[in-house]
């Protein structure tokens, strides 16, 4: 990729814009002029502002293990959705293992001590899910299922067992496996898409290698490909436990019902270590011109 790409994708940009001026500004229909509202005081316009805007109550607690539990109770609808957070992402990759936390986001779904193979998405589809899977981004990496409200004792257990026991069932067979499918997502969703390697363009312009930043969520072929099983139970250990976790439960549900399942599934799974903060700092000026060369 060269500079000259990125200056030939910004003209292009520049000259729709324009177009898109120029036309809308062609014969122009004539128009009575429209006749202003008496000004409100600026006052009462803020105050109706702020009457606009959604209240969404929630209450938000700890476990002793450190999972943050957050409930916000609707009962419009008879579903209810739960949302894990583990607080993890390309940020916390190190050189030589990009992709790694999109990989870990794969083989989530690869099956725990009690729910094993594809049985974590065959059991939320026979419940009548309408929602569900996981997502990758910097910082963090999250699963999330919208289920009949009197399912959610089901998602929570299938949440636990992978939190709390998913090593017991990963295997060689597993990574091999999901490495294959996650090369295939890059090839097919970056690669061999239009313009699609230029947000991983961008990233590596904007920040120096090293950086927490500068790969892509999906890393590189070769980062991927060399991800060993012990390597994929380490970052487990260190990153999918409760205290680098937050749990969000939306929708219909009683509060207080939903606090003793969390106790039953989550309560008992032991705290992991302190994790590592990150130093993602970008203090000196970066500039794209004619003298910058390629990097690939």
């Amino acid at each position: 990729m060269t500079c000259a790409f990125f200056s030939r994708l910004l003209l292009l940009s520049l000259s729709a814009a324009v177009a898109a001026v120029t036309v809308s500004g062609q014969n122009p229909a004539k128009k009575e002029p429209a006749k202003k509202a008496p000004a409100k005081p600026a006052s009462s316009a803020a105050g109706a502002q702020l009457s606009d805007l959604p209240t969404i109550k929630f209450e938000k607690y700890t476990l002793p293990n450190g999972l943050v539990v957050i409930l916000s109770e609707d009962h419009r609808l008879p579903l209810v959705s739960t949302n894990i957070w583990y607080h993890v992402g390309p940020a916390n990759e190190v050189a030589g293992k990009t992709g790694f936390a999109h990989l870990f986001e794969h083989m989530m779904f690869e099956g725990s001590k009690h729910v094993p193979g594809n049985a974590h998405i065959r059991f939320l589809e026979a419940a009548g899910a309408s929602d569900f899977n996981g997502t990758t981004d910097f910082d963090r990496t999250n699963y999330f299922e919208t289920i009949p409200s009197n399912q959610l004792e089901l998602a929570l257990w299938l949440e636990s067992d992978r939190m709390g026991y998913l090593p017991d069932k990963l295997d060689q067979a597993s990574l091999v496996n999901q490495q294959d499918v996650v090369r295939n997502e890059r090839r097919q969703s970056i690669e061999n898409s239009p313009y699609g390697i230029v947000d991983e363009g961008v990233f590596h312009e904007l920040y120096p290698k090293g950086h927490p930043y500068y790969a892509d969520v999906m890393g590189s072929h070769a980062d991927i490909q060399a991800a060993k099983i012990e390597d994929v139970r380490n970052f487990f250990k260190l990153y999918y436990a409760p205290n680098n976790a937050s749990l969000a439960i939306v929708g219909d549900f009683d509060p207080a019902d939903a606090k003793k399942l969390v106790e039953k599934y989550f309560g008992p799974l032991k705290r992991g270590a302190p994790v590592p903060k990150i130093a993602a700092v970008r203090s000196e000026e970066r500039r794209v011109g004619k003298e910058c060369r390629s990097r690939w």
